[in-house]
């Protein structure tokens, strides 16, 4: 039935409406734009991957955009090959940038150093309106100013000396190539800031601060003002980044108003705090995720325990330990669920959190055979120079290997530790040196069962082993101590039954006929001295 020319007219209108709606939503000024810009001083640690991972899911969880972007300008600081390992640090962790120096994007360069020109540009719009101007101050002046104050138990501050030099001082030391900066004016900032982590926030950066420098005499900028020119010339629509900042926010926001620019809105996360409360530092190599990662951790095991600590997701109480994925912790994210409080990193979940990973991982194919490549070649780096049992190095075997081991290690690099050696080498002969003749008589009636079992991986070994100890009276406990010793060489690990499993049947065989052959030489051996003293 056809609509009435009103109510078509009505639909039209609303369909119009809600086109309009639509465009808007879609302009890039309301897309969730987000950045992690970290410097390039050191490794990414802990502390700067949990800022990239919360910039993510907020970004992630908004339809937006996750930047990387380096902010390398204080060169004096910069680590040889830092910005290409913190990029493959980010992938490695699965937390992928849309835009970076190495993806590139519509809005770069992402290295800083290569803006200078844009900066150069941007702070003279400063100085035309008066809001910035050029100081001339040496470092001993400030040396001794910044002395001066520590000895009067003062926070030191600069003075705002060159402030107040007329237009005709200025442009005579700029003739005269004096050494300057260019320093900013503050001005008394009594409104709250709207932090979307703390609330509202009240701090008079000018009650406090001397103006800060902006341009550093070599050219380059400093921290505050470059991270707003980018922030503003990337679109940059939420600032999420680590509380330490939040003093300095009025002085950026101080910096939008004096370019007449909107700002940002900012959210500032709380300190990830060492479990003894000390503060991460970059200084610290045990705490980077390379060194997690070298230690044998994944990217699931390192998030997860960083969400672990700071909230932005509901918490359930009594909650069972759980393994996340990213996209799980996307569809969870909530930034107002972050904890505004200090939080510790809880490193005892590492562990279970990592054989939790493992476990996961050898449930989906194309992991498994992950697992597999990457136990291979812990294996062959571990025993180089020494025979390896090839067959152990089969990919069934090693994928066999993995599920029976999945509730026992928390890391792959257990596999190849003392405990679990005699997987993939022979145990010496010093192993065997030692035991008791009577059990070494009792290898051949061990290796012909076992030889001809049709039945190996269905064998109760408890039961066969203690039914054979009463049949030949030798002590079960005993028994079972000399088979793990010609099996493996240990004295300890997993019980004998299960080594034999894993080995498999020709390996156990090919063991115990070598301990019994073993004997046998040694016996000879020792009839042989015997003769030669008679």
């Amino acid at each position: 039935m056809a609509l009435p020319w009103k109510s078509k007219l009505l639909l039209n209108i609303v369909v119009q409406q809600c086109c309009m709606v639509n465009r808007y939503l879609c302009t890039s000024e309301n897309e969730v734009r987000v950045r992690f810009a970290p410097s390039p001083t050191g490794f990414l640690h802990l502390g700067g991957l949990r800022t990239a991972l919360y910039n993510y899911l907020f970004a992630k969880a908004n339809n937006g955009k996750f930047i990387l972007r380096i902010e390398d300008t204080d060169r004096t600081r910069l680590v040889d090959e830092a910005v290409e390992k913190v990029e493959n640090d980010l992938e490695w962790a699965g937390l992928i940038p849309d835009e970076s120096p190495r993806r590139g994007g519509s809005y770069g360069p992402y290295l800083q150093s290569e803006r200078l020109s844009l900066y150069q540009k941007e702070v003279q719009k400063l100085l035309e309106n008066g809001t910035a101007y050029y100081c001339f101050c040496s470092d001993r002046r400030l040396d001794l100013m910044k002395k001066d104050a520590i000895r009067r138990r003062e926070v030191p501050k600069y003075d705002n000396r060159c402030r107040n030099l007329s237009e005709q001082e200025v442009q005579e030391k700029l003739r005269n190539s004096s050494s300057h900066c260019i320093r900013f004016k503050l001005t008394p900032f009594q409104e709250p800031v709207e932090d979307l982590v703390y609330g509202s926030i009240v701090h008079d950066v000018a009650a406090v601060e001397g103006d800060p420098i902006i341009i550093k005499s070599d050219g380059y900028p400093t921290y505050h003002f470059a991270n707003v020119v980018d922030d503003h010339f990337m679109k940059i629509s939420h600032v999420l980044r680590g509380v330490e900042w939040q003093s300095s926010t009025p002085k950026h926001l101080l910096l939008y108003k004096a370019f007449n620019w909107t700002p940002p809105k900012y959210a500032h996360l709380p300190l990830l705090m060492n479990d003894d409360g000390t503060k991460l530092s970059k200084r610290n190599s045990n705490m980077t995720v390379e060194a997690y990662r070298n230690d044998g951790m994944y990217p699931s095991t390192i998030l997860n325990v960083i969400v672990s600590a700071g909230g932005g997701f509901k918490t359930e109480a009594h909650a069972k330990l759980k393994l996340r994925e990213v996209d799980e912790l996307i569809s969870k994210f909530q930034l107002k669920a972050v904890n505004p409080h200090n939080c510790q990193l809880k490193y005892e979940l590492l562990d279970e959190l990592n054989r939790l990973t493992i476990r996961k991982m050898i449930t989906n194919e194309e992991t498994l055979n992950q697992l597999v490549t990457e136990l291979r070649n812990l294996v062959i780096n571990q025993f180089a120079g020494k025979q390896i049992n090839e067959s152990s190095l089969d990919n069934d075997k090693l994928k066999q290997l993995l599920v029976w081991s999945s509730q026992r290690i928390c890391r792959l690099s257990e596999l190849v530790g003392s405990n679990y050696s005699y997987i993939w080498i022979l145990p010496s002969e010093d192993a065997l040196s030692n035991l008791e003749e009577k059990y070494f008589e009792l290898l051949n009636p061990l290796v012909s069962h076992f030889k001809n079992a049709t039945d190996f991986n269905e064998i109760p070994f408890t039961k066969y082993f203690k039914q054979f100890a009463k049949e030949h009276q030798v002590e079960y406990g005993p028994l079972l101590r000399f088979l793990r010793a010609c099996l493996s060489g240990l004295t300890h690990g997993p019980s004998v039954g299960e080594m034999m499993i894993q080995l498999g049947q020709s390996n156990v065989v090919d063991r115990l006929q070598r301990a019994e052959n073993y004997f046998n030489s040694n016996r000879h051996q020792q009839a042989d001295n015997v003769t030669l003293k008679k």
